[in-house]
């Protein structure tokens, strides 16, 4: 006893710190020291420290409660370690111990029903049939029925996520069987006998909350038809009475209703079901006014029964209506906002159904109803009214930020029923809705409203939101209700909410402005007068309005391009950062349009007083604040390339281009200025010259031709210097755009472009001996992009060039990086390599003379990838193997799995020796000889049959298993740290 006394001490002080005060280093080590211990524990210590006696409190709940969570663990990971022979031992202390926490600690209990659970499911030589017998009879008594129910509840659970379990598919299929299906009658029968028994503990067993908890896991397995059909479909509704067993028997019915999606099967049991359903509706007024769990609940279930029934809602709409009015009734009376949210996927799904052809006649029958949502959508839409004698004008959530929040985002799902309605109604109907109330609005307030506060401004509000929202549904042909609307819309005085919603809403309009020109002025008069505003969200949504109408209605603006610029000109500079992009994404789309005869004129005028302000600026900025904003009007520069691309015919000068020229000058000084060291000053400023000169190449492509040497020269002496990705971004664009195998570019440019990109390889193959990896993760990302589209555009220059044995070589070692963007570049830029070294190429090549092109790989680029992995595949593949065994994020398994799978494609024999000195040199203990053994013979086998396929699922199931019991921290620990339990019988 002393040596196991001397073998739990620390961990029971560990787990005491973790609960306790200590400082965050001593927590930091407890949390290591216990992650070690649950890897590494042995049995009898974690079974020690739950069979203390539970009157001797030195042994604390949260002690008990991680070592039953280790135990669970040990099981499901470490099960290997216990002798076969050994097994039924175990099986009897965990019942045991269970008889012993039967009556408290149903945490504890818990998770010593899922340690069971686990065990049954890998104890092969505990038969199957005899498994619900023994926990019956050993714990079937009045006192350990929670413990039954307990076990009978997980059971299901455990066995549907038996993935993560080290046994075989056959053997996890066979206990399945034994497990679950044979056991149907069994359980059934169990929970309907338990459900007619009274208790001392809890006044009827119907009330008990487990009951429901069990029915839902087994309504998955039971055959429904037996369920409903059994007395105990009549104690689940009648337990939505109950407080105690509400919430269960809510998430029970929930729970049949998903089983019976599959409608043509299931009919009869939906008909008996209805009936139980519809019989609900006559609660929902009194529980919404009422009691808000019950109303909850209610909604759930009726949500839940529309969405699962929602084809027969549509083929059968007299029988199914009431269904439908229940659920809208439930939308309707929730005041609070709480739990309409769960009936928008019924409504969007119902829409799906009524759009169809042959469901037009439930399109009818169910239209009024559609129209009662459009008015409950709308009222929901509305901001809190302030109450008698308050100021309509204070904050209406109290300060209470995250509420408001919250409300906001609200509103916008709203809008997405909306846009439902609108699809069966038709959008004229729905804003038909929205013009009655706001012009009831103006006749009612318009005439004693003053600016910034107007009466009843919540009235106004919502249905301006509404119609901002239904905005995209409403055709630009449109010629009932917009002609109407735009008018009373441009009236409205200003008030900051208001306004936003009316500013935000004409800008969702603009095609249909576009194809009526006579409204323009007014709205646009109305948009531009928002600009002097004193609320920033009003000047915000008057600048992204404004965007949207200079993209859709660029041609009828372009005459006007003097007076823009005026405008432009003078609001600019008193705009927040976001809305100086958003005009300038305006006027440039008008820009767009003008004459190519103006085109350098147009972006002279609007450009060179931004240029001439980054110079200005740039050379007094020495603050972050100066260089961001030096930075953001470079940005400007570049929105006007994006969108300024005009059509020019080979052999004739691009206007952008000889204008691109120009302003060249004043973005290399930049580079100069700011990035001139291996410590640039100003990265945000190096990142937005690149991105202006990538779209310059993206825009205007062959044209730029003239720039390529002066611009070629500066992103590589940039490089050089500052050792910033962006340089490697800004080069992508050049290798991407002027590649081999295109007729119009010459084979002296292709060759001077390639040079350019090994020029740039070699500068990242000397900055990675230089720096540590992971300060250059961002740099390593940006260069394997630009590999893969060096893989694809000059395969026939980079596979047999001298730098790619070390670009492998740092491939390989990049593949130790913890972040995930320059991991997915690094495997991505792998996965292409390897795609060289088999018969089809990844992609379509073009020979080295660029006469043809060819989706077969030549033999000697083949040989060359052969060749390359011969000197590097071993430890690539220990790298990748590693990466998924330890370090890769989740999202980069898929990629990894991948980069293994081409190995095998390749070299098959060769990377299969290589997995096994990979297997072989993992830890010992971390795998046992068996399992090593099996995975090595299971890929063996595969490559014989040329099964690569399925040994990428071998290596992925191993390495996913690998991880969870060796590395990934084991269940409890965070809960143990964050959360002090709440323990009760």
């Amino acid at each position: 006893m002393a040596s196991t006394a001397d073998a739990i001490a620390p961990v029971l002080q560990a787990v005491d710190a973790l609960q306790s005060n200590a400082d965050r280093e001593a927590k930091i080590k407890a949390h290591e020291y216990l992650d070690n211990f649950q890897k590494t524990a042995t049995w009898q210590a974690t079974v020690a420290i739950l069979q203390v006696d539970l009157p001797d409190h030195s042994v604390s709940v949260q002690q008990r409660m991680f070592a039953a969570t280790t135990l669970k663990g040990k099981i499901i990971f470490d099960i290997s370690q216990v002798p076969r022979d050994a097994r039924s031992t175990l099986r009897d202390t965990i019942l045991t111990l269970l008889k012993q926490y039967q009556a408290n600690l149903k945490p504890i209990r818990t998770q010593l029903c899922v340690c069971l659970a686990n065990l049954a499911i890998q104890m092969l030589e505990w038969p199957g049939p005899e498994v619900l017998p023994l926990v019956f009879s050993t714990l079937g008594d009045q006192e350990g029925l929670p413990c039954v129910l307990e076990f009978l509840h997980v059971l299901p659970e455990e066995v549907t996520e038996g993935r993560k379990i080290n046994l075989s598919e056959d053997n996890l299929a066979r206990r399945t069987k034994e497990l679950i299906e044979d056991n149907v009658k069994l359980v059934l029968q169990t929970l309907s006998d338990y459900a007619k028994t009274s208790r001392k503990r809890i006044a009827s067993a119907p009330k008990n909350p487990q009951l429901y908890e069990c029915i839902t896991t087994w309504s998955r397995e039971i055959p429904l038809n037996d369920i409903v059909n059994s007395p105990l479909l009549g104690h689940i509704f009648g337990a939505l009475s109950n407080a105690l067993a509400f919430e269960p028997a809510v998430e029970c019915i929930c729970a049949i209703l998903r089983e019976t999606r599959d409608v043509d099967e299931s009919i009869n049991i939906i008909n008996t079901l209805a009936k139980h359903i519809i019989s609900l509706q006559p609660h929902i007024k009194e529980a919404a006014e009422e009691n808000p769990t019950q109303y909850d609940g209610l909604t759930r279930i009726l949500a839940e029964a529309g969405e699962a029934w929602v084809v027969l809602i549509a083929r059968s709409p007299d029988h199914f209506r009431p269904l439908v009015e229940a659920i809208l009734e439930c939308a309707a009376r929730d005041q609070d906002r709480d739990v309409i949210s769960f009936t928008f996927l019924f409504w969007s799904e119902l829409k799906q159904y009524l759009l169809l052809e042959r469901y037009q006649q439930a399109k009818l029958t169910y239209a009024d109803i559609f129209s009662k949502l459009v008015d409950i959508m709308i009222g929901h839409l509305q901001y809190p009214t302030p109450e008698e004698g308050e100021d309509p004008n204070e904050d209406l959530f109290d300060g209470d930020r995250e509420q408001e929040e919250k409300f906001r985002e609200f509103r916008h799902q709203m809008g997405d029923v909306l846009k439902d309605c609108c699809e069966v109604m038709g959008a004229g109907a729905c804003l038909f809705k929205a013009y009655i109330l706001i012009e009831e609005w103006v006749k009612e307030n318009g005439a004693g409203s003053r600016p910034g506060h107007l009466p009843k401004w919540q009235m106004l509000e919502a249905p301006l939101f509404s119609m901002r929202t239904m905005g995209r549904m409403v055709p630009p042909d449109e010629e009932e209700m917009l002609p109407k609307l735009i008018p009373l819309i441009v009236q409205i005085p200003p008030h900051d909410k208001v306004q936003f919603q009316a500013v935000m809403a004409l800008g969702r309009y603009t095609e249909w402005t576009a194809k009526h020109p006579d409204t323009l002025d007014a709205q646009l008069q109305y948009i531009m007068s928002a600009f002097n505003h004193t609320s920033n969200d009003v000047v915000r949504a008057a600048a992204l309005s404004f965007k949207f109408f200079c993209n859709d209605c660029a041609t009828l603006l372009k005459d006007h391009i003097g007076q823009l610029h005026s405008f432009y000109s003078g609001v600019l500079y008193n705009l927040p950062k976001g809305s100086r992009e958003d005009i300038t994404d305006g006027v440039a789309s008008v820009a767009a349009q003008v004459p190519v005869s103006e085109i350098y004129s147009t972006l002279k005028m609007f450009l060179h007083p931004i240029a001439g302000m980054i110079v200005e600026k740039a050379s007094m900025a020495t603050t972050e604040d100066e260089q961001l904003w030096v930075a953001d009007q470079v940005q400007l520069l570049t929105i006007f390339f994006q969108s300024v691309q005009p059509y020019v015919g080979s052999g004739s000068e691009n206007p952008a281009v000889k204008y691109c020229g120009e302003v060249f000058p004043v973005l290399a000084g930049l580079i100069d200025r700011f990035g001139g060291s291996s410590n640039p000053t100003s990265v945000p400023i190096l990142e937005r010259v690149c991105r202006c000169w990538r779209y310059q190449v993206l825009s205007y492509r062959t044209f730029m031709i003239t720039l390529l040497p002066q611009l070629a020269d500066k992103l590589a002496e940039g490089f050089s210097t500052s050792r910033q990705g962006c340089f490697l971004w800004a080069t992508d664009a050049i290798v991407r755009e002027f590649s081999e195998g295109q007729d119009y570019i010459d084979s002296t440019t292709t060759s001077a472009i390639y040079s350019f990109f090994e020029s740039q390889a070699t500068t990242f193959l000397r900055a990675l001996n230089d720096l540590q990896l992971e300060a250059f993760a961002d740099v390593v990302e940006d260069f394997f992009r630009l590999g893969v589209d060096a893989l694809v555009f000059y395969p026939y220059r980079f596979l047999p060039s001298a730098l790619m044995p070390d670009i492998l070589q740092a491939a390989t070692a990049s593949l130790g990086l913890l972040k995930e963007e320059p991991l997915q570049s690094t495997l991505h830029f792998l996965r292409d390599f390897l795609g060289y070294g088999m018969e089809s190429s990844p992609f379509s090549l073009y020979s080295p003379d660029q006469s043809q092109s060819s989706s077969v790989n030549p033999p000697e680029i083949r040989a060359r990838v052969h060749e390359l992995l011969r000197g590097q595949g071993e430890l690539l593949t220990r790298s990748i193997m590693t990466g998924m065994m330890y370090s890769f994020p989740r999202d980069c398994f898929p990629d990894a799995s991948g980069v293994l799978l081409a190995l095998f494609q390749v070299m098959p024999r060769e990377v299969a020796q290589w997995v096994g000195t990979t297997v072989s040199m993992l830890p010992a203990g971390s795998v046992s000889p068996e399992e090593g053994e099996r995975l090595l013979n299971s890929i063996n086998a595969r490559v014989q049959e040329e099964e690569f396929r399925k040994i990428r699922s071998l290596l992925q199931d191993f390495t996913n298993s690998y991880r969870r019991r060796n590395v990934a921290p084991r269940e409890g620990l965070g809960r143990l740290e964050a959360t002090r339990f709440r323990f009760s019988g």
